[in-house]
């Protein structure tokens, strides 16, 4: 089977990386509204309960599949599902925050989606640094 393809989920794609800020603070910017809007895309607001809807400025829209207050929100995004996650690492003050996409079409839009996300979490650390 290809690397990214599953029996279950079809094809996916995973970003992770490690942060310098504890898991509060990428907590509280993933969840409020400039985060949301990086990853979930712009006037997207999340009610923290499953099965809640939403829809982006762009006319995507998905629900709430599942929200875990301070590690995990996991969403539909038109056809696919989106899971932002994070835990602290080892480090202690330090954050590993993972994006991870499910559901993809076929092989070339899981290596549009891998660019995508790579830029999103860009995106983030610069946020989460001030940048």
């Amino acid at each position: 089977m290809p690397t990214g393809l599953t029996q279950d989920a079809g094809w996916q794609i995973g970003v992770s990386r490690t942060l310098p800020h504890p898991p509060s603070v990428v907590w509280d910017f993933i969840s409020g509204p400039g985060g949301l809007a990086l990853w979930l895309g712009p006037g997207a607001g999340l009610a923290p309960e499953r099965g809640a809807r939403y829809r982006t400025a762009g006319g995507v829209t998905g629900e709430v599949r599942g929200y875990h207050a301070g590690t995990k929100i996991r969403v539909t995004h038109g056809t696919t599902t989106v899971q932002v996650a994070l835990a602290p690492a080892a480090e202690g003050a330090r954050t590993m925050l993972r994006f991870h996409q499910e559901h993809i079409a076929s092989q070339e839009e899981r290596e549009r989606r891998r660019a995508h996300w790579q830029r999103v979490m860009d995106r983030v650390a610069a946020a989460l640094d001030g940048a």
